[in-house]
């Protein structure tokens, strides 16, 4: 009887974690729904990239790292994680949400080949407010975010992409150069 109970605490464990892994995608995406301008990207984009949680830290060298799921046409197609190294003058840390538009099935495929790099940045985020400016494959732009509800944009697609990040906590002041590198694994068949 024993055996039987701890198998069953066993499952229930393992299936309350999937779903809070599959809440968190969903929670994410409504967040971006309601958050500023990323809501009216949803009604026009070919797919998106979204990633709950990314978290980043350094101190000279820093890095950070997130998965996240594509969705293309709203349906989950596959896996994705970014990963990105920076040097320069940075210290601290944060967590913060972000999502990638895709504007079309050329952005898309380009995306989901596998291996995907873009990115130099420099950026100053606080809590749940944060300010960045960005130059590099995916253009310039700055925005700020005064919290959960508003998302850092320049709001317009730069070269297919749009690119929209909601701070969830930490402090990080980063003038550095960085660089992001995207994997993509299609979803497996079940």
């Amino acid at each position: 009887m024993k055996r039987i109970f701890r198998f069953l605490l066993i499952t229930l464990s393992i299936l309350s974690g999937s779903a809070a892994v599959a809440d968190a995608y969903s929670d994410t995406v409504a967040l971006f729904k309601g958050a500023g301008e990323s809501a009216s990207f949803f009604n026009d984009c070919y797919g998106y990239a979204v990633f709950p949680t990314i978290g980043k830290g350094g101190l000279v060298v820093g890095g950070a790292h997130g998965k996240g799921r594509v969705y293309e046409h709203g349906k989950y197609v596959g896996d994705t994680s970014m990963t990105q190294l920076s040097v320069g003058l940075q210290a601290g840390g944060q967590a913060y949400s972000m999502i990638i538009f895709f504007q079309d099935q050329r952005a898309f495929e380009e995306f989901t080949r596998e291996n995907f790099e873009f990115g130099a940045d420099v950026s100053a985020v606080a809590i749940t407010a944060a300010a960045s400016g960005q130059l590099g494959t995916t253009g310039a732009s700055a925005g700020a975010s005064e919290g959960k509800k508003d998302a850092t944009t320049a709001g317009k697609y730069y070269k297919g992409l749009a690119v929209f990040t909601i701070a969830k906590g930490g402090a990080m002041v980063q003038a550095a150069v960085a660089g992001q590198k995207f994997t993509y694994k299609p979803k497996s068949a079940s």
